[in-house]
């Protein structure tokens, strides 16, 4: 009997101290896990706003972060407005209104960066588009020849640059601060 007491201690000792060894094992894998997870998340890249044409192409559908003053606020719909630096400017688009009095202020905005590419099947549409609106009264002469006019200015600079199309990068909008001040 106490062969047997003595055989069942040595086989459990190692496996509630392997158990244990295991348990621990986890959670600091899990414990790893998390802190990688929190550290990937707290990461945006911050873009100057002078680069961000050159750079936007590179972050397309990731979220980055610029700052700059308030230029405009759109009038029409409250849901773009125009970030600027020193001769820089980025467009910012919300699925809500942006505050008017945000105009003039520096702040820091988070978006995720969005292209919009013209190529010669864009220019097609749009011409359709303009067409059909102003057979059917939608435009005046004066916007309809203004968008013919724009179209034909990026089949130009589509030949001038010999691409196939023209990428134009916008953020769309996550979040800002306002800077104190």
């Amino acid at each position: 009997m106490y062969k047997i007491i003595t055989t069942m201690k040595n086989l459990i000792i190692p496996i509630v101290i392997a158990s244990m060894f295991l348990s621990c094992s986890q959670n600091q894998t899990n414990q790893a896990e998390e802190v990688s997870t929190e550290v990937a998340e707290v990461i945006i890249p911050q873009i100057n706003i002078a680069s961000f044409d050159v750079d936007a192409g590179q972050y397309l559908n990731t979220e980055i972060a610029v700052s700059g003053i308030v230029d405009h606020v759109c009038k029409h719909s409250g849901k773009k407005l125009k970030l600027v630096t020193d001769g820089a400017s980025v467009h910012v688009e919300s699925e809500t209104r942006f505050d008017d009095a945000l105009v003039g202020s520096e702040i820091n905005l988070k978006g995720i960066v969005r292209e919009l590419r013209v190529d010669e099947s864009y220019c097609l549409q749009m011409e359709e588009d303009n067409i059909s609106k102003h057979k059917e009264g939608e435009t005046n002469e004066e916007d309809f020849n203004h968008k013919k006019e724009l179209i034909q200015s990026y089949r130009d600079s589509m030949a001038v640059a010999q691409v196939d199309h023209l990428s134009y990068y916008t953020l769309e909008f996550v979040s800002l601060d306002k800077d104190s001040e």
